[in-house]
């Protein structure tokens, strides 16, 4: 049987993620696909507790580092029950954030030592990779418009704007190294930006 492949979206609050999330999914369930959604942190019962853990406004400020390995707590368990199974029996798999997450917003946003972030991943996520990312590129001050528009803030979106321009400039800086990963203009308007995801899937999976 093929192994299936993993497929990821990223970007900052107020991106668009959950509807090019729904345009992925469309896209791959005309090719044929059998497709699991997942989203992070979170997606399975346990890792869904740690979400609410590391969203929630805390009246103890969380240490970095702390953020840093629940986000990696959640998502080895997401790997090892949700996502590894599924590529597994040949299932493609379509991810609301991932690692690249991490690197942008802990790494980025949270300035910690890139090292380190790399020695956790290595050791917590093994050889599995997305095959293919597309990361929703916006201006953090746009975004931050948008998600506040949606309703209340969770602690990660109440942070200052230099936190999200520092992470954008770790996304852009690793789209830049990394071939698998597409850039999407996602301040476009939405049809155009749906155009922009159907034609970097088309031609990564041709």
């Amino acid at each position: 049987m093929k192994k299936g492949q993993f497929v990821v979206i990223e970007g900052l609050e107020g991106a668009g993620k959950t509807t090019a999330v729904a345009t992925v999914k469309d896209w791959l369930v005309a090719q044929g696909h059998t497709v699991v959604q997942t989203r992070e942190p979170g997606g399975t019962a346990l890792a869904e507790q740690i979400r609410t853990l590391v969203k929630a406004v805390q009246q103890e400020q969380m240490a970095p580092e702390t953020e840093l390995l629940l986000m990696y707590a959640a998502r080895v368990q997401l790997l090892s029950q949700v996502i590894r199974p599924a590529l597994e029996r040949g299932d493609w798999v379509l991810g609301d954030r991932h690692d690249l997450s991490s690197r942008a917003y802990q790494g980025g946003g949270r300035q910690l030592d890139e090292a380190l972030i790399n020695k956790i991943r290595s050791a917590v996520l093994g050889d599995t990779r997305p095959d293919f990312t597309i990361y929703l590129d916006i201006d953090p001050a746009l975004g931050l418009a948008r998600a506040k528009a949606r309703g209340e803030l969770d602690r990660i979106e109440l942070e200052q704007l230099a936190f999200f321009q520092r992470t954008r400039a770790k996304y852009l800086q690793i789209a830049q190294q990394e071939p698998n990963i597409s850039v999407i203009d996602a301040s476009q308007p939405l049809v155009q930006v749906q155009q922009a995801i159907r034609r970097a899937l088309t031609e990564h999976f041709k």
